[in-house]
């Protein structure tokens, strides 16, 4: 291991890119140390490797499994060639931040690695676009999880109003999980990822004997090429792993992160894997190709075609939900967390670093009274607002902190500023990290030209914000 210090980013002196009170200079090469836990507070409890694991992969499973077996049905089954190969992308992003969560076990995630790699600006910058994915990504999650609802209690869809107090009831929750602590967020995204899997899984698993290959329809069910028809899939498929940095972010509420946090992600990331794999190839061999395509609730007709009956629109209603106040739990502290982090080291106000029981109070706060804000405005919009672009441009910002990381890898891997391994190992790991900006990218791609230009704007609105924080951190030394 070495112990030479990172170098300052060009143009700043270590006095002058440090935070007041901070250490001077970005983070040393060495790995860092964890942050203390809090002391005293029953409500405030690290999570262990089983909630870690739960947090990845209740985040990166939402709702969209689904819906996700009819989006990608026109295609063919070589939509699951697609997922195949996405599955081996998401895992080399999950090996990345493994490898950087050992190096730097602290809140933040991939803020903390671009900061530590490349100065204030980019770890502002891998910050200020996360959190914009998260709140945008949180109201978005409310106002789908309210169509699932509606199956439940049809009451709920009625009325516009009604659907929007129903959207703001299931934001309000998880956030009052979070405000009560980090042993209650751990209890609540345990409990609802088993409670979400259990049906997930009797058709994944369960599916497989019912399996009737007849249903798969054509290989290739468009004209295009086989390479185009990949494309075209991946490009529904891809945003199905995003989350796969949950324990990263959240690493200084983990027990051991420098070991937990990569097994954390990695089991995670499989587990979530092999759920969409195998669920998705039980509903093609449950639901005949021709009805798959225009299915609306392709769980339920699956779950219908294993015991007969319609009973399966409840079950999948319920698991929806469930799964989506789970993911909802999880994304509002993920939401807090990053903000937190880049507050500390002067680059968001300093509001955003006060913590109660273990939670960044201002930054959970904050997130669901935007996200609310936003889900009032989609519902009195209605559907032609812009809602749904909002949330296309966070498919493009979510990308943004998963290129800084991996390129952070890669820099600390040659630079000669990571830990010193045998050859083949550092082939190996430079490798890993770029297929996992190869990967980012193409996530970048997959989010189309709209997304991209109208991403692109919001990030840079956020150098407003940079270049007043960054002044604020300069003035008392200026005034010496």
């Amino acid at each position: 291991m070495t112990s030479t210090a990172t170098p300052a980013p060009r143009g700043d002196t270590p006095q002058d890119s440090a935070p007041r009170g901070a250490a001077a200079g970005p983070a040393a090469a060495g790995p860092a140390a964890p942050e203390p836990g809090p002391q005293g507070d029953r409500h405030a409890r690290r999570f262990g490797l089983p909630v870690a694991t739960c947090l990845v992969m209740g985040n990166i499973i939402g709702g969209g499994i689904f819906l996700l077996p009819a989006a990608v049905a026109p295609f063919g089954t070589i939509s699951l060639v697609a997922f195949a190969v996405l599955t081996v992308g998401a895992i080399a992003l999950a090996l990345v931040f493994g490898r950087l969560a050992r190096r730097h076990p602290r809140t933040g995630g991939p803020y903390v690695y671009a900061r530590a790699a490349f100065g204030d600006f980019a770890g502002f910058l891998a910050a200020w676009s996360y959190w914009i994915t998260t709140w945008v990504s949180n109201a978005a999650l409310a106002v789908a999880a309210v169509g699932y609802l509606s199956v439940l209690f049809p009451a709920v869809g009625a009325h516009a109003w009604s659907m929007c107090l129903a959207a703001l009831a299931v934001q309000w929750l998880p956030a009052l999980a979070n405000l009560a602590g980090t042993r209650y967020v751990g209890a609540v995204q345990l409990v609802s990822t088993v409670m979400k899997f259990a049906p997930l899984l009797l058709v994944a698993v369960g599916g497989l004997f019912f399996f009737d290959p007849a249903h798969l329809g054509p290989f290739r069910a468009t004209d295009q090429s086989a390479a185009g028809a990949v494309s075209a899939s991946a490009a529904i498929l891809l945003f199905s792993y995003l989350g796969v940095e949950s324990a990263a972010v959240s690493a200084g509420e983990v027990r051991d992160p420098a070991r937990n946090v990569g097994r954390a992600t990695i089991l995670g990331t499989v587990g979530a894997a092999t759920v969409y794999l195998l669920g998705t190839l039980s509903v093609f061999g449950l639901v005949a190709h021709d009805t798959l395509v225009t299915s609306q609730a392709p769980f339920t007709d699956a779950v219908n075609a294993m015991f007969g009956g319609t009973w399966g629109g409840t079950l999948v209603a319920c698991a929806a939900v469930v799964s989506m106040v789970g993911a909802l739990n999880g994304w509002t502290l993920l939401s807090a967390q990053t903000p937190y982090a880049a507050a500390k080291d002067g680059l968001f106000p300093e509001v955003f670093a006060k913590r109660r029981r273990g939670v960044p109070v201002t930054g959970v706060l904050v997130t669901v009274t935007l996200a609310s804000a936003l889900t009032v405005y989609h519902h009195a919009a209605g559907p032609q607002g812009v809602f749904e672009v909002l949330v296309l441009v966070t498919t493009f910002t979510a990308t943004v902190p998963y290129l800084l990381s991996a390129a952070a890898q890669i820099y600390f891997l040659l630079s000669g500023q990571s830990e010193r391994v045998h050859r083949g190992r550092l082939a190996r790991d430079t490798a890993l990290a770029g297929l996992a900006f190869g990967f980012s990218l193409w996530l970048v791609a997959g989010s189309g030209y709209a997304a991209v230009y109208q991403g692109v704007l919001f990030l840079f609105a956020g150098v407003l914000v940079y270049a007043v924080m960054s002044a604020r951190r300069r003035r008392p030394a200026t005034a010496v």
